[in-house]
């Protein structure tokens, strides 16, 4: 495993803000893919109107008329002593039916880097679509992208009070997109589809999160078409190791190898400390875990990744197979994007194969 030399690659200082009035005030969590002669990143941008100890400005999306708005809400913190403004990312409150997100601190939207390198990247000057939906009235997060022929398929996170959905959008230039919509209600995120079909059917690992009792786990499930998805059923579960006893998730979009295909995930303890595990799935059951790792193959260790807008995380959405070597990208701290490369054998060696 070998952090590229050049981290971060991306921050906040390399990205203009979307609209005046508005602070960047972190790039990352980044889909991945190959085209043309370039390396493309989708990344989540997150701005935000402004904030002192006395106030927040909110930044959110409304309807006007039969387009999105952007309209910003100041809230004085002295006139909501019930509301819990103790983290960085959202304004919470303590109800008898448990922890209620009022707002959230910034919007994030998504925006495109380029690069022939894979190093140096070249940020967009505006996002590289717009909200279209009352369920992106919060923000659009954490995109991973995955090609089927030649069309590429963008998920994220779509975000209003309603909670966090998962909607699609669909390219072959990224230039024109189609917006094809929600396809996984709140709760439901971290969302990865795989790239080849099994049978007639796509398959896509997610995350539903239950409000009543249980944990947020993997599930699996299959769609003829990538818009209507069933079938679902219980995939992986939390373990007892520390730093997966919290949470897990989808991460990277799988890639195949060999032995079957590589899922790089998401896990959080307790505290909220994010790392990167790995797995291995059975190439033509992908239902199927073969191999899953004990310990993280990557964590956060780095000041750049301890440090920052929400520190001590490392969260991926995307990587790219280059012969033997992994090209793995991901968001340090919640505000720059970096890279780690690995070699299949070093996975291998992890997943003890």
């Amino acid at each position: 495993m070998k952090r590229c030399i050049r981290n971060p690659l991306i921050t906040i200082e390399d990205v203009k803000p979307s609209r005046e009035g508005l602070r960047v005030e972190g790039i990352f969590n980044c889909g991945v893919c190959r085209y043309q002669d370039e390396i493309l990143l989708v990344c989540r941008v997150s701005e935000s109107a402004g904030f002192t100890s006395q106030s927040v400005k909110i930044p959110i999306m409304v309807q006007n008329g039969s387009n999105m708005a952007m309209n910003v809400v100041e809230v004085v913190k002295a006139e909501h002593p019930e509301w819990d403004f103790s983290d960085s990312r959202s304004v919470r409150q303590k109800t008898p039916h448990g922890i209620k997100t009022v707002y959230l601190t910034s919007f994030s939207h998504l925006r495109l880097a380029r690069s022939r390198d894979g190093i140096n990247f070249t940020v967009s000057d505006s996002p590289m679509v717009q909200p279209v939906l009352k369920e992106e009235s919060w923000g659009m997060e954490d995109p991973r992208v995955t090609r089927v022929g030649d069309t590429y398929y963008i998920n994220y996170t779509a975000v209003s009070p309603q909670g966090p959905a998962t909607a699609l959008l669909s390219t072959k230039n990224f230039v024109d997109f189609k917006h094809c919509g929600v396809i996984f209600a709140p709760e439901n995120k971290d969302v990865v589809i795989f790239p080849e079909k099994f049978g007639d059917l796509f398959y896509a690992l997610n995350r539903p999160v239950s409000e009543a009792f249980g944990t947020p786990e993997m599930w699996i499930c299959e769609s003829p078409d990538m818009i209507h998805w069933g079938n679902q059923r219980h995939f992986c579960s939390v373990s007892g190791n520390r730093w997966e006893s919290g949470r897990i998730g989808g991460g990277a979009v799988p890639f195949r190898t060999e032995k079957g295909w590589i899922e790089f995930y998401h896990a959080a303890d307790e505290n909220n400390r994010y790392c990167i595990g790995a797995m291995l799935l059975e190439a033509n059951h992908p239902e199927k875990i073969l191999a899953r790792t004990e310990n993280p193959v990557f964590e956060p260790e780095i000041g750049y990744e301890t440090s920052g807008f929400f520190g001590d995380a490392v969260f991926t959405c995307g990587c790219y197979q280059n012969s033997n070597k992994i090209v793995l990208y991901y968001g340090a701290a919640d505000d720059k994007i970096c890279r780690v490369d690995f070699t299949l054998e070093e996975i291998y060696r992890s997943l003890k194969l």
